[in-house]
C-alpha cells in the first residue's frame, strides 16, 4: 500500500516517540476515545432511546456492525487471492471505519436529518455521513484544525458518498417542513468540507477522480445519488447493513413489534424466489426466529448473519480506474443481495414505518426544528459560551451561512436525551 495512504492531513509524524502502534490502530484509539463516538450511547437506532432496555441503540449498532466488519475481512483473507488479499484494511481500519460510521448522525435519527437539512436548505444543507465526515476531518478535539486527524486511508473508507451536496434553494414561505420525504437530503458532503474531500482524494489521478466521483440525477428528493464507494466504504457499509437487516430486526421480533404473520405475509414471497438450499435453510430459520426458546432466536440471529458473510466477494466495480482502492469492492451474490434487501424492507415497513413510531419521530422532528429556530434567532442568549464565541468568529469572518454551519454542528451533536430537555428547558411551562 503507498505511502500515502497512511498520511495525515496535519502532516505531523505518524507515531509519537516509543509509539509502536500502527496509523489503523492509532485511528481506531481516536475514534473509541472521541466525545462524538460516547454520545451514540443516547442516540437512537430505530426504537426511541429510553423506551425499552433491550433496544439497540446508535452505539451498540456501531459496536455490532464493527463485529461484522471483522467477520468480512476474515472471510475475505481467506477466499480471496494473495493479491487482493493485500488490498483488504487490516482489522483495526475496518473497526475504526465501522465505530465511527454513525458518528454524525443527530439526534432522533432520520427525523432530526431531515429537520436539520430543512433548517439549513440556505445554509449548505445537512447529512448524517456528510457531519461524520466533519465530525472526524475538522470537528473533534485532537487536533485545532483537523479535527481526529485519521490517516487518509481512513477517511476514504468513511466516504459512502464522495461527493458534494447540490445546490440548494430554500424555501422563503415555510417555517415547517411538512411531510419528511420533501426534505430528505442527498447523500453527500458539505461545500464548506471540499477542501478536505479534495485532500483525501489527491492521490487518485483526474481520470480516477472523474470516474470516482459520478452521480446518477434524480427527479426528486434527494436529487442526486453518488455511484462509487471506495473498498474500505464497501464493507464497513455491508457490515452496516447486515447490522441493521438482521440485528435491528430482532429488536423488532423480540419487543413483538414484528409479529409472526407480519414475518410470513412479508418474508414468504422471497423465499420462494431463492434458490432450493437457500429457501430451506430461511424457512428453518424463521420458524426459530419466532419460537418460544431464546436461545433459538440467537441461533437464527448468527445463522442469518452468517449467510452474508460467507458469501461476500471482491468484485472490480471501476475496472477502468487504476487506484485499486477503488477499482474493487465488497458485494454479495444475486440471491443474497436480495434477501439482506429483503430483510431490511422488513424492518423499515414493519418498524420503522408504525404508527407509533412514526409519530414518535415526528414529535421529535418538531422539537429540533424549534430548538434550532430559538438557537438561530437568539445565538447570542441561548447558544453555551464557547459555541457562541466559535459562532460570532463565524459570522464575522465568512458569514451568516458558516455561523449556521456552527449552529448546526451544535445542535447535531447533541444526544436525545440531551435535545429533549433543552426544549423543556426552553418551552415547556
Amino acid at each position: 500500500m503507498t505511502e500515502h495512504w497512511h498520511q495525515r492531513r496535519s502532516g505531523g509524524p505518524s507515531n509519537r516517540p516509543g509509539d509502536l502502534r500502527t496509523p489503523w490502530q492509532r485511528d481506531r484509539a481516536r475514534v473509541l476515545h472521541s466525545a462524538a463516538f460516547r454520545r451514540l450511547q443516547s442516540k437512537t437506532q430505530i426504537m426511541n432511546v429510553g423506551e425499552n432496555d433491550f433496544y439497540r441503540t446508535r452505539l451498540t449498532h456501531s459496536l455490532e456492525a464493527a463485529q461484522i466488519g471483522a467477520s468480512l475481512i476474515n472471510q475475505l483473507q481467506h477466499v480471496s487471492s494473495a493479491a487482493h488479499a493485500e488490498l483488504l484494511p487490516d482489522l483495526n481500519l475496518m473497526e475504526t471505519l465501522c465505530l465511527a460510521h454513525d458518528i454524525g448522525h443527530p439526534p432522533f435519527g432520520h427525523g432530526g436529518e431531515a429537520a436539520l437539512h430543512f433548517k439549513m436548505l440556505s445554509s449548505g444543507g445537512f447529512e448524517g455521513n456528510g457531519q461524520t465526515f466533519r465530525i472526524v476531518g475538522k470537528l473533534e478535539a485532537y487536533h485545532p484544525e483537523h479535527g481526529m486527524d485519521l490517516t487518509r486511508r481512513s477517511l476514504l473508507g468513511l466516504l459512502k458518498y464522495p461527493v458534494l451536496m447540490p445546490e440548494l434553494t430554500a424555501p422563503d414561505h415555510l417555517t415547517k417542513p411538512g411531510s419528511l420525504a420533501k426534505w430528505k437530503p442527498a447523500k453527500a458532503l458539505f461545500a464548506c468540507d471540499a477542501d478536505l474531500l479534495d485532500w483525501v482524494l489527491q492521490p487518485l489521478n483526474d481520470s480516477d477522480r472523474e470516474l470516482f466521483q459520478q452521480i446518477d440525477t434524480l427527479s426528486q428528493a434527494p436529487w442526486q445519488k453518488s455511484k462509487y464507494k471506495a473498498l474500505d466504504a464497501s464493507l464497513m457499509e455491508l457490515a452496516d447493513d447486515i447490522a441493521y437487516g438482521v440485528h435491528d430486526l430482532e429488536d423488532a421480533v423480540v419487543t413483538g413489534t414484528l409479529s409472526e404473520s407480519q414475518w410470513h405475509a412479508h418474508v414468504d414471497s422471497v423465499i420462494d424466489a431463492l434458490p432450493s438450499g437457500l429457501a430451506e435453510l430461511m424457512q428453518k430459520l424463521g420458524q426459530q426466529l419466532f419460537g418460544r426458546e431464546h436461545h433459538q432466536r440467537k441461533n437464527a440471529i448468527g445463522a442469518l448473519v452468517n449467510i452474508f458473510v460467507t458469501a461476500v466477494r471482491l468484485e472490480e466495480v471501476l475496472p477502468q480506474a487504476q487506484e485499486p482502492l477503488i477499482r474493487f469492492n465488497a458485494t454479495l451474490p444475486t440471491d443474497e443481495a436480495f434477501l439482506l434487501k429483503s430483510l431490511k424492507d422488513v424492518v423499515f415497513e414493519h418498524v420503522i414505518n408504525e404508527p407509533s413510531i412514526q409519530q414518535l419521530r415526528y414529535r421529535s422532528q418538531n422539537m429540533l426544528l424549534d430548538l434550532f429556530t430559538a438557537l438561530h434567532t437568539e445565538p447570542l442568549r441561548l447558544l453555551p459560551r464557547n459555541t457562541r464565541e466559535r459562532w460570532q468568529k463565524a459570522q464575522h469572518e465568512q458569514g451568516q451561512a458558516a455561523a449556521d454551519r456552527i449552529l448546526c454542528d451544535y445542535v447535531a451533536g447533541m444526544t436525545d436525551d440531551y435535545a429533549e430537555r433543552m426544549y423543556r428547558n426552553l418551552f415547556v411551562v
